[in-house]
């Protein structure tokens, strides 16, 4: 049996006979003869009573026709996939952030995207950077949004910013109201300190070395969120990123700047080696215009 039969039979049984048909399908009467005959003996069944120029179908045409609809049917989601995936009406977008960034920003992506491709299904996860490392280089993930410090053949770099790092702490606390503070004002306030592991702390570690400045670590906290909420309860001053000081400040909280500026990088990764699906590739392009447009992100 070969599609064109089966088409051919379908329009039969639709339109009511061989005239009809051969209209509908802009092919010559004697050829959609050749094509029901053919299919005939092709299934071994009579599908059609003939008296002069009409045929009728018979009992097993239509039990027939039942499955051909059904095929046709098959064909025609196939298609209509297909058109969705073509025009980003289908698919499925995997991006993992890291903590600092879950709150607010990698939301303002998703949200754009989701405006936009509204029929797509969408995953966002939150992981530690080295762990998405891990899972954008095994390609486990379309995107990722992270702190990279080597670079790594198996992933791609799609672009790189930073904030800078505030001081959050208590409204009430005795350096709430100052417009700046710098290492000199930490010289023995309790600080909540995020974990020596992050470039955040050791960058910070460098910069009180240099001034000679010995801050009392009261607690360690990771993620930054952490360590914002516990400044917020008077455990001492966090100095964090400035997506998480702005996505918590209210009356509890009081957020300072902080001289020298302490960079607070990510970056948008992909795997690199893996073709990336129209989508996905999309998906960056939004995350790459939200990126553009946020003010604290330089």
């Amino acid at each position: 049996m070969r599609e064109r039969q089966l088409e051919v039979f379908r329009a039969v049984m639709n339109y009511g006979g061989i005239n009809r048909a051969s209209e509908m399908l802009n092919i010559s009467q004697p050829a959609v003869s050749r094509m029901i005959s053919g299919l005939e003996a092709d299934t071994g069944l009579t599908l059609f009573e003939r008296s002069g120029r009409t045929v009728k179908p018979t009992p097993e045409a239509r039990q027939f026709k039942r499955e051909v609809d059904t095929y046709f049917i098959g064909l025609d989601r196939i298609a209509g996939a297909a058109e969705e995936i073509r025009e980003l009406r289908r698919g499925h977008v995997r991006m993992t952030v890291m903590p600092a960034l879950s709150l607010s920003l990698a939301p303002s992506i998703m949200r754009q995207a989701v405006k936009l491709h509204p029929t797509v299904k969408t995953t966002l996860d939150v992981h530690t950077s080295p762990r998405i490392g891990e899972l954008i280089g095994s390609g486990q993930f379309d995107l990722g949004l992270c702190h990279l410090s080597v670079d790594r053949p198996e992933i791609e770099v799609l672009g790189t910013w930073h904030v800078d790092c505030v001081c959050v702490m208590a409204s009430d606390h005795p350096l709430a109201k100052r417009k700046v503070l710098r290492p000199e004002d930490m010289d023995g306030e309790a600080l909540v300190s995020l974990s020596y592991q992050t470039d955040t702390a050791q960058w910070l570690g460098q910069v009180f070395q240099a001034a000679r400045v010995r801050p009392k670590i009261l607690a360690e906290a990771q993620p930054s969120y952490v360590a914002c909420l516990m400044a917020a309860e008077g455990l001492g001053i966090a100095i964090i990123d400035s997506l998480t000081a702005e996505f918590f400040q209210s009356d509890r909280i009081s957020v300072v700047p902080f001289g020298p500026s302490i960079p607070f990088e990510f970056k948008l990764i992909r795997p690199s080696g893996i073709k990336s699906s129209a989508l996905a590739s999309h998906f960056a392009d939004i995350a790459l215009d939200v990126m553009s447009k946020l003010p604290l992100i330089k």
